[in-house]
């Protein structure tokens, strides 16, 4: 890891699911030499895809590093997610990338995983590239996929190659800059031929369109296409070149990453196009004792700084912090500053991920991503800096979660270790969020939807050992009334030899303002109950109160007059008072009106427009109340309120309504009266558990 920052390259690939960039990947490895042989995500056999479950199902779920060396320049991949459930681990893998390679399906073209990664890299100002993959498949269509990027996304896309032939007759590209045609065997081994006669006219077509493209991106390139002068193939190169990295265009090259066709010529365009740290500049950060604005430019002297962007947790090993150094140099068995912690941290061996593989480095410079072993503090997100250089990144937040199960341990053993193994579980994947409900004593697990919870558990099992079912959560309703009860008396009266038990209380009952509470108002005149009974009458009510009366929730919103009531000098006790008040109350509650409250959210709604009379329509029916819309570029954002149990299986539903386009967060906000029909099959339900 010692040659020049400038010769250096991150890139991400990114993508819907099932577009084929693991695969992509593979064939980058196998090209390179990395690998002697091809690996396979359908035959479990994929080197960047070796996790338990990503085997199983054929998809990544974590993102995957390795790297490779084309013509003496190195490259750092950066294999990132494409499913729904695992894109906010996209996201924060993303931010160590300096380009990206979209890579789009020439059978089905962008969809939404596309459209939420090529946002995010225009949000990190990254230049990029699409790769049309699976030219081999029926169906496959290059230019009505080209038609789909043009009209999705900006800026504009180039045509930088023609493919030879479509589906099984896909036999190799015409590079529109050279111009020549690249022909690939069965091996992926390439030569050059004579372009297809059939193609011709329209590869002299395309090609004045890139020139005339390229030319517009750079002004002298402009001025000499306008004043005749033929460009030259190093003048395209160098307009593309500056193109790209400018971000003027997007170049589209075609290919199959299974077949191995286009590869060798995506990978000469890495090189020659794609930014090295360098072009992409100095790191901004800030100096949080000040706020003022910090820069670290890429250079081996530059004080020590670097972003950890994910972390890895293993029972055995310990966590594995992945970092992105930006700036100056970090050697084996040093020490750094967590500037994000306060914290100074020592450190050991330095690693090269190499899929599943660690390999030892003797350094690491700006550019370079590396990983460490056992940090006793340090998590994703973290700044690492000298102490006397401090400075701090702002690192990707994880996604909001859309979907929230209760973990129900399946024995007393994994009851005791369950939370303890989950918390690891949250170091390694962010995205995810922990909580205990006080009301409902249930270990609430929450993530981005069902596949994503489901791999949790089975991480769970294989890392930690422990087993766990998912259920749907309680709904924490709670219970208050509507109207006042006064004159409420409850005698409480025990005799069965010995020494009886006697209580009586005399109350009043009120409704108070939402978020009130519980009020005790101790207004007993004269001595009929001695005062040290006081305490256990609110006591009673206390727990009673927490148990719920009508339907086990808890009472809200409440208040109570002890007025009076009566003792005996000998039965009376601190329990027959809290057994009196208890009863007392149950009885006023049931006269005054009695309802449960339940949940309800903010949700916002982010749909193509095309989706938002079925989503708004799909919302009323779910006892919701739309409260607007908002145009958010090219989607619109609908705002609405709407109970919890009603959307405790949105995400799936959503995704189904709009194709897997629509997106949603939500946020609690008050509690509401549940409709009496519904309260009443609430009520119901709950007898039939007592």
């Amino acid at each position: 890891m010692n040659e020049s920052v400038n010769e250096l390259r991150n890139i991400g690939l990114v993508g819907h699911g099932g577009a084929g960039k693991t695969s992509l990947a593979e064939a980058l490895l196998f090209d390179s030499g990395v690998t002697n042989r091809f690996g396979n995500v359908d035959e479990g056999n994929s080197v960047m895809d070796f996790e338990p479950e990503e085997v199983r199902r054929h998809i990544s779920i974590s993102t995957a590093f390795h790297n490779y060396t084309w013509k003496k320049q190195r490259v750092n991949i950066i294999d990132t997610p494409g499913d729904a459930n695992f894109f906010s681990e996209a996201r924060s893998c993303l931010q160590a990338a300096d380009g990206a390679i979209v890579v789009i399906e020439a059978i089905d073209g962008v969809k939404v995983q596309t459209e939420q990664a090529w946002e995010f890299a225009d949000q990190l100002e990254m230049p990029r590239v699409v790769f049309i993959n699976k030219m081999d498949r029926e169906r496959a269509d290059f230019f009505g996929t080209l038609k789909d990027v043009a009209e999705s996304f900006t800026p504009k896309p180039i045509v930088l190659q023609l493919p030879i032939g479509v589906e099984e007759n896909f036999r190799g590209v015409v590079d529109l800059i050279t111009p020549k045609a690249h022909f690939y065997e069965k091996d992926g081994k390439s030569k050059m031929g004579e372009i297809p006669a059939e193609i011709q006219d329209q590869v002299e077509t395309e090609r004045e369109a890139l020139i005339e493209n390229i030319a517009e991106a750079d002004d002298v390139l402009l001025e000499k296409y306008l004043d005749g002068e033929p460009l030259t193939n190093e003048d395209l190169m160098q307009g593309l070149r500056a193109g790209t990295l400018g971000r003027a265009f997007v170049p589209v090259l075609c290919g199959s990453a299974t077949k191995n066709i286009g590869i060798d010529l995506l990978m000469d365009f890495i090189n020659d196009c794609l930014p090295s740290p360098l072009d992409r500049g100095p790191k901004v950060g800030i100096d949080r004792d000040t706020g003022d604005r910090m820069e670290r430019r890429p250079a081996p002297d530059e004080p020590f700084s670097a972003l950890v962007f994910k972390t890895i947790a293993d029972p055995y090993a310990g966590r594995l912090s992945i970092f992105r150094v930006y700036s100056g140099t970090a050697k084996p068995d040093g020490s750094f500053y967590n500037e994000t912690k306060d914290i100074k941290e020592r450190y050991g061996q330095l690693f090269q991920m190499a899929g599943r593989e660690q390999q030892g480095v003797p350094q690491a410079g700006p550019g370079d991503i590396v990983a460490l072993a056992k940090l006793r503090e340090t998590a994703t997100g973290n700044t690492l800096c000298d102490e006397s250089n401090k400075i701090h990144f702002e690192s990707v937040q994880p996604l909001p979660t859309l979907m929230s199960y209760a973990i129900q341990p399946r024995s007393k053993r994994d009851e005791d270790k369950a939370f303890a193994s989950l918390s690891r579980l949250l170091e390694e994947d962010p995205s995810l969020r922990l909580d205990r409900d006080a009301q409902t004593r249930e270990i609430i697990i929450s993530g981005m939807g069902h596949i994503h919870l489901e791999t949790m558990t089975e991480k769970l099992k294989r890392k930690f050992g422990v087993e766990v079912d998912l259920k749907i959560p309680k709904i924490a309703y709670k219970e208050t009334i509507k109207q006042p009860v006064q004159g409420v008396i409850y005698r409480h009266k025990k005799q069965s030899g010995g020494r009886g038990q006697f209580a009586e209380v005399h109350f009043d009952i009120f409704p108070l303002e939402e978020g009130k509470g519980f009020e005790f108002d101790q207004a007993l005149s004269g001595m009929n109950v001695p005062r040290n009974f006081v305490p256990a009458v609110e006591k009673g009510l206390i727990e009673t109160m927490q148990s719920g009366v009508v339907a086990g929730y808890p009472v809200v919103d409440v208040k109570v007059r002890f007025y009076d009531g009566k003792s005996h000098e000998v039965d009376s006790s601190e329990m027959a008072f809290k057994i009196a008040a208890s009863m007392c109350f149950k009885k006023g509650f049931r006269e005054a009106k009695p309802i449960l409250l339940e949940p309800i959210m903010n949700v916002a709604v982010t749909v193509p427009e095309d989706y938002m009379g079925d989503v708004i329509g799909d919302l009323n029916g779910r006892r919701g109340k739309v409260l607007g819309v908002d145009a958010k570029g090219k989607r619109q954002v609908i705002r609405a309120q709407v109970p919890i149990a009603e959307i405790l299986s949105y995400a799936p539903d959503l995704t189904s309504m709009t194709g897997g386009r629509g997106a949603f967060t939500t946020e609690f906000d008050h509690y509401h009266e549940v409709p009496a029909q519904i309260m009443q099959k609430i009520m119901e339900q709950a007898k039939r558990k007592d």
